[in-house]
């Protein structure tokens, strides 16, 4: 069949518009180990689009949650003592959040916890200490703080109320006054407060080396109520006046040698600090060592108000109250009732004795520390 010119021209065009609408074949490169994929289209304003998808690309991570910080880390976080320890405490019944104490001093407030039916026996550096009762290992106010990367903690330890009676524990409270390089000792009418210091250095070695232990004032009040446990040999050390002897002799001793003492402190005479973090100065009142219109201190002479405000005074300097010394060691009612409206727990006055479970607070006695007695003398009186 003959094709004329014209049709030939007809066809032509319609095969050409054919191509220009064809979607082109889809090619599937293979493009560095990931799959690229290009559709081709031809017309009269088609431009090559490209849709690339990666297979290479890595699945991102999920942002990780932060581990929450503990309690301890959480004090830490916001103390700003450089030589900051939290300390954090443990053992049966405990539910006690941690505190910050600072390393290398001494360890201050630490709770005393009380349940019915038992009776706390301190803290100590391990479970197994706290079992067994390790006095040697027991830990309290009379020790300096000490931490492993700034945390450190302590496990309670407890026993019963009829192993406690069955102690029988005879707390002696040690009183001195001044001190003396003499051994011969002082020639005056207060021959006998003056303590020879080389004997003083004795017996303080004894308490030492001894491995007596030492009772905050906090535990004291505690043990008299029979709720802590005071192992037989315990001591307090303490010392009336702060007398410059004491100061200049007899303080650098027991810092030395880093045994806990109380001094009573005059405070109408000494507002200075603590001469050393082993020695706390607590009350021997403001101004009332000296006599009243009777002739006896004015503990016995003043009213209770009277008496209170100034302790109140003598706590201000001092920056805490727990315990009075009463001057020349007189007191009555009225001066017992000063001492509470203050808000003092204890009191010493100067009788001869132990503190025992039970023992009136505002009446504590003492083991009277003479010139001439010998670190046997003071063996004889507290083992």
């Amino acid at each position: 069949m003959t094709v004329t010119r014209a049709e030939h021209r007809r066809r032509t065009s319609r095969r050409v518009r054919l191509r220009r609408t064809v979607v082109a074949t889809l090619a599937i490169v293979l493009i560095g180990g990931g799959v690229t994929a290009f559709a081709l289209t031809r017309g009269p304003s088609a431009a090559p689009t490209a849709e690339t998808v990666s297979s290479s690309e890595p699945t991102p991570s999920p942002t990780p949650t932060p581990t929450p910080r503990s309690p301890a880390e959480e004090l830490l976080a916001s103390a700003t003592d450089p030589k900051a320890c939290a300390v954090s405490f443990t053992g049966d019944g405990i539910a006690l959040g941690p505190q910050l104490q600072s390393e290398d001093l001494r360890y201050d407030a630490l709770p005393l916890p009380r349940t019915d039916g038992r009776v706390f026996a301190g803290w100590y550096a391990t479970a197994a200490d706290a079992s067994s009762l390790n006095t040697a290992e027991r830990v309290n106010g009379a020790d300096l703080v000490t931490c492993t990367e700034r945390q450190r903690t302590l496990f309670a330890g407890w026993t019963t109320p009829e192993a406690n009676q069955a102690e029988d524990t005879e707390l002696p409270i040690l009183m001195y006054h001044q001190f003396t390089q003499k051994p011969e000792g002082e020639d005056n009418w207060l021959r006998g407060n003056y303590a020879y210091i080389g004997d003083f250095d004795a017996q303080m070695a004894h308490i030492q080396e001894g491995a007596f232990y030492l009772p905050t004032w906090d535990e004291v009040s505690a043990f008299i109520d029979g709720a802590l446990f005071l192992p037989k040999r315990s001591v307090v050390i303490t010392d009336d006046d702060a007398d410059s002897t004491w100061l200049e002799l007899a303080a650098p001793i027991v810092d030395g040698r880093n045994l806990l003492t109380t001094s009573f402190v005059i405070t109408s005479a000494r507002t200075e600090p603590t001469p050393n973090r082993f020695v706390m100065q607590r009350s021997h009142t403001h101004d009332m060592h000296r006599a009243g219109a009777n002739g006896k201190g004015r503990m016995v002479n003043d009213d209770a108000d009277t008496i209170a405000a100034d302790l109140e005074t003598s706590a201000q300097i001092l920056g805490a109250k727990e315990v009075i010394a009463y001057p020349f060691g007189h007191y009555d009612d009225t001066a017992k009732e000063g001492v509470r409206r203050a808000g003092f727990d204890l009191a010493r006055g100067i009788e001869p004795g132990y503190v025992r479970i039970g023992t009136d607070k505002l009446a504590l006695p003492v083991v009277r520390i003479d010139y001439g007695m010998t670190v046997e003398d003071l063996q004889a009186k507290i083992g």
